[in-house]
């Protein structure tokens, strides 16, 4: 008797960890709550990376229709322990296409996993999913704000604001000064410095500049839907307004919270998709500290300080007096700091590789954030109810920041290149003074927000998951 086929989604996303977690997060949501079947691809050196952090048996455990793919990257051989080169990473994806297409040929004849659609954020292969006929739905894993910020970058180009003339720009206040009060569902009072670092750029054909007008315009003609990774509370102005330009958009976050809820179970979830091994020895350092008396500092999975800027944060968060919780990841461990800094800090601080940070940000005893303003960050730290210490580094951190700074109320932004002077100042506004105060009633406010939004049955991003099924992949489940 022939098996019959179960509705199969393929998930593919962007080969960084900051892009793999959501993914994975929402494909485990999908395949508990709905009995979706599942490929989820990584590339081959994100493969080697994760079974060496998870263990070996790592991805032989998932239970049935829920398995693994793994495709080229079309990258030479490197550090297994690190991530790759965002650049190179960018230019390497059109190189991943052929493999997609094989992968899709593949699984199309396997009798009880008949493909139904692609879940990605990658241009090059939703594209590619197009040209053969397979559904697709872009999956957005930052800030609904964010990409509204892109959005805006084809009219920034036609009225000459990008790219920026000359390097001059960068300091003479041209980004400060640039007010874009024009994108609809932002801040109308919002600057050039405010947007994605794309913006700064002085080369007319500049490939990161050129690599989001076409993400943009992907986006907007071809998959079938976009789901967006956010609280809908959170960014309601803006999702309204992307709905007269984008397909049928749908909110569905903090995906975290939704996992943790008891009607998903412990299935698939319990796997993990970090590529790096969690220290979680760091979690017992917590439990012997007072509640909101530790600075947590994580600059996430990607971003890369100099070593100068390296030395000032240290010397800020010496300088602070309280206690933190620090994660220098492995290929950033060269820099060396000062001996007369590890003495001051000696008994007062915590350094690790890399560490579980859901878990970190809701124990009792952090009081703050310093963070890079990474979207999961963020809205790990929202949900958790924990003031946010704004650095901003690259892609849509600026955006980030300015949101949650002066819209949300949930950060204060320590700037792109602080001393050690800034950096101590606002760790001691935002543990002790005032303005923290007003910043945690405020972080407070969100992370309940988010709980309802996420409580089953009836809050918001249940609601709007449903939907997603029933008017996303229900109609292409009656293809098969």
């Amino acid at each position: 008797m022939a098996v019959a086929a179960k509705p199969h989604l393929v998930f593919l996303p962007f080969p960084a960890q900051g892009h793999i977690t959501p993914a994975f997060q929402l494909a485990s949501l999908l395949h508990r709550c709905h009995g979706f079947n599942v490929t989820f691809v990584h590339t081959e050196h994100n493969r080697r990376r994760l079974l060496r952090a998870r263990g070996p048996d790592a991805l032989a455990e998932a239970p049935p229709g829920f398995r693994f793919a793994s495709v080229p990257d079309g990258l030479p051989t490197s550090d297994e322990d690190a991530t790759q080169d965002m650049d190179a990473l960018f230019y390497s994806l059109p190189a991943m296409v052929p493999h997609f297409k094989k992968l899709v040929v593949e699984l199309s004849e396997l009798p009880t996993a008949s493909c139904c659609c692609l879940v990605s954020d990658i241009d090059p292969i939703l594209r590619a999913a197009e040209d053969i006929g397979l559904p697709r739905v872009a999956f957005w894993i930052t800030s609904a704000s964010s990409f509204m910020a892109l959005q805006q970058f084809p009219r920034l180009v036609a009225k000459g604001l990008v790219p920026l003339k000359d390097a001059e720009q960068l300091r003479n206040g041209y980004l400060d000064g640039t007010v874009i009060d024009w994108a609809p569902g932002l801040p109308k009072d919002m600057r050039l410095r405010d947007f994605p670092s794309f913006v700064r750029t002085t080369e007319p054909d500049d490939a990161a500049l050129a690599l989001t007008l076409s993400l943009m315009e992907c986006h907007r003609t071809v998959p079938s839907a976009v789901i967006f990774h956010t609280l809908e509370e959170l960014e309601t102005q803006v999702i309204g307004a992307m709905s007269g330009i984008l397909p049928p958009i749908y909110a569905v976050g903090p995906l975290p919270l939704l996992l943790g809820q008891e009607a998903v179970g412990s299935g698939v979830n319990t796997l993990g998709s970090s590529l790096s091994k969690e220290d979680h020895a760091c979690l017992d350092w917590l439990d012997g500290k007072r509640p909101s008396s530790v600075v947590f500092v994580s600059f996430g999975s990607v971003v890369k300080l100099a070593d100068e800027q390296l030395v000032e944060l240290a010397w800020g968060l010496a300088n602070s007096g309280h206690e933190f919780l620090w994660v220098i990841r492995s290929d950033q461990q060269e820099a060396v700091l000062p001996p007369e800094l590890v003495a001051e800090t000696e008994g007062r601080g915590l350094v690790t590789s890399w560490c579980p940070q859901e878990a970190v940000l809701r124990h009792e005893a952090v009081g703050a954030f310093v963070t890079h303003c990474g979207w999961n960050s963020m809205l790990e730290s929202l949900s958790a109810g924990v003031p946010m210490l704004c650095w901003p580094c690259v892609g849509d951190q600026q955006t980030n920041s300015r949101m949650a700074c002066t819209e949300w109320r949930v950060g204060m932004e320590i700037g792109e290149d602080p001393s050690r002077e800034e950096v101590e100042a606002v760790i001691r506004q935002v543990m002790g003074g005032e303005r923290g105060e007003e910043l945690r009633r405020s972080a407070a406010e969100w992370k309940e927000k988010a709980a309802l939004a996420t409580r089953w049955p009836g809050g918001s991003a249940w609601v709007n998951l449903e939907k997603v099924v029933n008017e996303v992949f229900a109609p292409l489940m009656d293809r098969l």
